[in-house]
């Protein structure tokens, strides 16, 4: 089973006809890039389990019925009284997303080590962590905390998908990327997150850092532009990815990483492999890109199914 640790949120959409100057018009569903993550590998046919607070919040029960509806284990979320966070989202002509986030003593933010799984159950092969969550205290320690428990347990994935609007310290994201990729079999990020991190243009670096660190597959995502993968073995992949006629680009990164676990996942548990090592790196690359590109065709994070893919 897969375990998705980190951010649950409500995204909230200004309407396009809001058109007068004081008024605002929204639309909202689910949303959070590790609980997009979770839902993501439950439509593509696998265990998939979620580790956040979750309020009783009038957001929060929609979220919870949402992610009952998809598959998605919630019993490992521990029951809070704080609010949900909100996340106001306007979308920029290129399809590109503007986020304006709501979350100071929100649930997911409010996270203890006490109320970890410990022992990581069994059942769970790999765990994934990133976002604004893994820089939020108290949820922050608690989350590398059950990293540091997952290691050597389960396949430890991270993408840090840097939120500079929420945590503004570059050296507080810094020690955080430290911390994960030293435990991180797999890492994906963004080309804006590596600028953001390592400097335009420092796309080599982020990558040796990663490898050095003991990552054994590092991904990189570059919008329209496609993306690279990358193996301690040496192999590189890269792709110009897919053109389509993008809605908006809101869980397109979410669903590269959800279809590159679901792709490890089905990999070693064939038996077709016997370590992420060694998988077809290029046809996972090809595949997560696929994926993002149909999400970029719908409105908000709305992730595609295996039979979307086929």
């Amino acid at each position: 089973m897969f375990l998705s640790c980190g951010d649950s949120l409500f995204d909230l959409f200004v309407e396009a006809d809001s058109a007068q100057a004081e008024k605002i018009s929204l639309n909202g569903g689910p949303g959070g890039s590790p609980m997009n993550v979770a839902f993501g590998l439950a439509r593509l046919g696998n265990k998939s389990s979620f580790l956040s607070p979750i309020s009783d919040d009038l957001y929060a029960k929609r979220l919870k019925a949402f992610l009952t509806s998809n598959d998605v284990d919630l019993s490992l979320c521990p029951q809070t009284d704080r609010n949900t966070t909100l996340a106001i989202i306007e979308k920029n002509d290129d399809g590109s997303a503007e986020y304006v986030f709501y979350l100071e003593g929100a649930a997911d933010t409010g996270l203890q080590i006490a109320e970890l799984p410990d022992p990581l159950p069994e059942h769970i092969k790999f765990v994934h962590f990133g976002s604004y969550s893994t820089v939020i205290e108290p949820t922050a320690s608690a989350l590398k905390q059950l990293a540091k428990q997952a290691y050597g347990k389960a396949l430890v994935s991270y993408d840090p998908n840097l939120r500079l609007s929420i945590q503004p310290s570059l050296k507080v994201w810094k020690e955080t990327f430290q911390h994960f990729v030293s435990l991180a079999s797999v890492v994906k990020a963004s080309d804006e997150d590596i600028a953001g991190l390592f400097g335009v243009g420092a796309e080599d670096e982020f990558v040796e850092a990663c490898l050095k660190a003991g990552s054994e597959l590092v991904f990189i995502t570059r919008g329209p532009e496609g993306g690279s993968a990358y193996s301690k073995n040496g192999t590189e992949e890269h792709s110009r990815g897919y053109k389509v006629d993008v809605v908006d680009t809101v869980g397109a990164g979410d669903t590269f990483q959800a279809y590159l676990l679901h792709h490890l996942g089905q990999s070693l548990a064939d038996g077709s492999v016997s370590s992420i090592g060694e998988i077809d790196l290029a046809n996972c690359l090809d595949r997560a890109l696929k994926a993002a590109s149909i999400t970029c065709t719908r409105h908000g994070a709305d992730l595609p199914t295996i039979a979307d893919l086929d």
